[in-house]
């Protein structure tokens, strides 16, 4: 917990906040926010199945609550746990996942509405191509996980940066750093017709 991260105003040694894939796991599953390399920009994770932990992650960014977060996941199974895949969901998962493109999906109704857009009833998932957040994924679930930078502002790419950003407002940090350092595609599959909402790496067909 954050408790083993005081932040009392002292120098310490930054290394003290670098943690394990166990020490992370647990961090996430009691409601802490943890910092993790993906193969897009450096990110912050928590629980999306605990409001309070993705209300933290929303203040701590300065992120207006109507721009939903999008969840990470290790794999298509993962994602239709909390979300409903048509043909060309699973046809362009299966095309670019692992990798830099995320889907806006309707999500399940046996998902918590704070997940999510919570009038719109979507869902963005996403299959990231880094070894380090996909072992985390197979420990935890799928996580919530948004860039690790203030809203409005570049996105951290190594540990570094994010640890120098948010020091002890976070339980502890993975070593890595981002492979591409470009924010994932995002394109939004609940219209007749495919909407892109992000350019990035993945290119729309």
């Amino acid at each position: 917990s954050l408790a083993a991260f005081p932040n009392d105003g002292t120098i310490r040694d930054t290394r003290l906040m670098h943690i394990d894939l166990a020490q992370a796991a647990t961090a996430i599953r009691n409601g802490d926010l943890v910092g993790v390399p993906t193969d897009t920009v450096y990110g912050i994770a928590a629980d999306p199945f605990r409001q309070e932990a993705v209300e933290r992650l929303f203040t701590l960014k300065g992120r207006p609550g109507l721009k939903p977060v999008a969840l990470l996941v290790a794999s298509v199974e993962q994602a239709l746990s909390l979300a409903s895949f048509n043909d060309l969901a699973h046809e362009m998962a299966g095309e670019h996942w692992p990798g830099g493109l995320t889907l806006v999906v309707p999500r399940l109704p046996s998902v918590p509405d704070w997940i999510g857009h919570p009038e719109r009833g979507t869902i963005g998932v996403r299959c990231p191509d880094h070894e380090v957040v996909l072992a985390l994924l197979e420990l935890t679930g799928p996580l919530a996980v948004s860039s690790a930078n203030m809203t409005g502002t570049p996105a951290s790419v190594t540990c570094e940066e994010a640890e120098n950003l948010f020091g002890s407002d976070v339980a502890g940090f993975l070593e890595g750093e981002a492979t591409s350092g470009e924010a994932s595609t995002v394109i939004d599959l609940t219209h007749p017709q495919p909407v892109v909402l992000r350019d990035g790496p993945v290119a729309p067909r």
